[in-house]
């Protein structure tokens, strides 16, 4: 089974530039892109938006991926409104307040998609994610905008990082099987390990950014996507990059 990843794709209102980015031109590209690979599943996880969540772009979203025909699972990142998110994307059913989660399976394994839109997992998310994993064999995925562990990245680590990232870990690592992270939010390419949790960050649609500076600072335009393939013992995860507009 392949998987695309493609995270923080920051699309501008009106169809404007975002500090000399087309955002629009790079997600048409990174869609085009992912087609060639004929994947399963499409997961976006998160920022959709530029910097204010707009109906209207995730509408543009969900009708150039629609053109595409490719079947699609999503979270909520911290420039995202979950709920209008899901609305749009016919996914109210999953729906808790105003959070935006839920589980499915795939190729026998258990997939959790978590919100961390408010830079936080909530206590009720967290209470039936232990739950679920207690009725849980073997490896198992999550998707969740913000990587729960710090990755060298000191104006991400310092400034926007996951609060309680801790408290997620708890439950990860006490699950004591396999456990495959896949974030966004840091604009970096990153993997970090603790016990059996592995947590993967996917470079970003928009921009990358340099991640070892404590300030903000532009490192490159490449934009990028992640192949996730599994298979019967093994998951291969490989970035691709491809030149931004």
């Amino acid at each position: 089974m392949r998987i695309i990843q493609i995270t923080d794709i920051h699309i501008a209102p009106g169809g404007a530039e975002s500090q000399g980015v087309d955002t629009r031109a790079n997600f048409l590209r990174i869609l085009e892109e992912t087609k060639k690979l004929n994947p399963d599943k499409v997961v976006i996880t998160g920022d959709f938006c530029f910097r204010d969540p707009q109906a209207a772009i995730y509408e543009w979203v969900r009708a150039h991926l629609a053109e595409k025909e490719m079947e699609i699972d999503l979270i909520s990142g911290n420039h995202d409104n979950p709920k209008v998110l899901a609305e749009v994307f016919g996914r109210t059913e999953d729906l808790h307040g105003d959070a935006f989660y839920y589980r499915t399976q795939w190729a026998g394994r258990a997939v959790f998609f978590l919100d961390s839109t408010v830079g936080t997992i909530s206590q009720e998310q967290l209470d039936w994610l232990k739950a679920a994993l207690k009725q849980t064999k073997g490896r198992v995925l999550i998707f969740v905008h913000h990587p729960p562990l710090a990755a060298g990245v000191p104006y991400m680590d310092n400034n926007y990082h996951l609060k309680n990232g801790e408290d997620l870990m708890e439950i990860l690592v006490a699950y004591g099987q396999p456990v495959n992270v896949y974030s966004g939010h840091y604009h970096v390419e990153k993997t970090i390990n603790r016990a059996n949790v592995t947590v993967h960050i996917t470079p970003s649609c928009f921009v990358q950014i340099d991640q070892y500076r404590e300030d903000f600072q532009v490192d490159h335009h490449r934009i990028a996507l992640r192949v996730i393939t599994l298979q019967e013992k093994e998951i291969l995860s490989t970035v691709h990059y491809f030149d931004g507009q």
